[in-house]
């Protein structure tokens, strides 16, 4: 049988949904007044302000539209509050000419589980590459395959001005976060 994910959520209490993921809480997040911001979002938005990266006035595409990543940091990157205020633009499978939109963004949020979707021809000089993904992949190893991300590495490294590696990039802010969220919510019990 099929699993109804939304169904699941909303038997959690929004105020102990530390994921972010209730309908409530999306809702929030959607207000501009987050209970929880998803993990996974908030951690990217973590990583920008640590290096100084604001979105103010920056021309932002996010690549993916899962509710768990896409649109809500398509909507984080968007509001209006410090470190974010961009121009977001969301891509999806259905988003003819990707490449039109990527190649003038200043900062790529990639996030479509698909490796290395994302190549040194489809960002512009300079851009911010932020990659979600995590795929694995055949490759001749010891365990037989290799973490890539959504972004082709070897190819957007020279170009971007700052980039978030994977494994060890995007993953354990997200873990951080959800530790994060969960002191909170313990503390507002």
């Amino acid at each position: 049988k099929h699993i109804n994910s939304q169904h699941i959520l909303r038997t959690i209490r929004p105020d102990k949904d530390v994921d972010g993921f209730h309908p409530e809480n999306a809702g929030l997040l959607s207000l501009g007044e987050p209970r929880f911001i998803p993990c996974t979002p908030k951690g990217i938005m973590r990583i920008l302000d640590y290096y100084d990266i604001d979105l103010k006035g920056k021309n932002v595409v996010v690549v993916g539209r899962s509710n768990i990543v896409g649109r809500p940091i398509s909507i984080l990157t968007s509001l209006k509050q410090d470190g974010a205020n961009g121009t977001t633009t969301l891509c999806h499978s259905a988003t003819p000419d990707i490449e039109h939109y990527t190649q003038s963004a200043d900062v790529v949020i990639v996030a479509l589980g698909v490796p290395h979707f994302l190549t040194g021809s489809m960002i512009k000089e300079g851009a911010v590459v932020v990659d979600v993904g995590i795929n694995r992949i055949d490759a001749d190893t010891e365990k037989g395959y290799q973490l890539v991300g959504d972004a082709h590495w070897d190819e957007i490294i020279t170009k971007v001005s700052a980039a978030t590696p994977v494994p060890g990039g995007v993953g354990p802010m997200t873990i951080a976060m959800l530790v994060e969220n969960t002191i909170e919510a313990a503390e507002n019990i």
